[in-house]
């Protein structure tokens, strides 16, 4: 098939459901904690990119709820940092427990959440 015949065709768009909205706000509660032992373990470089991820999720938050067009930039701002955050874990993991571990938080939250964040910033785009 060639590309001519599928320009005219809107892409297919993954619908979330409503509730998803809440989940970079929910993130960026749900990271507080884990900021609060990064600091007492005066882990700096992580601290500074947890709080980093904790604004993008604020702000990714905030232009949702406007509905604003600059969602869908802020939605690849995050996935990006949790993506980059994701492969900095396991980079720097040390052998055994601590790289599976970093695989586990990779593919079971930080992976999972960016591509969440992505489907809503385009959702906005979509919608307008």
């Amino acid at each position: 098939m060639s590309t001519a015949v599928l320009v005219g065709r809107p892409a297919a768009a993954l619908v979330l459901p409503a509730r998803f909205e809440r989940v970079p706000v929910v993130a960026a509660v749900a990271l507080l904690p884990w900021l609060a032992v990064l600091a007492a373990c005066h882990e700096t470089p992580w601290v500074v990119l947890d709080l980093l991820e904790f604004s993008a999720l604020l702000s990714l938050d905030a232009l949702l709820r406007r509905r604003s067009a600059a969602a869908g930039w802020a939605g690849g701002a995050v996935a990006l940092l949790l993506a980059g955050d994701a492969l900095a874990d396991i980079a720097c993991a040390g052998p055994g427990h601590a790289v599976l571990a970093a695989l586990v938080m990779a593919l079971g939250v930080e992976l999972p959440l960016a591509v969440v964040c992505v489907l809503l910033g385009r959702a906005v785009l979509a919608t307008r």
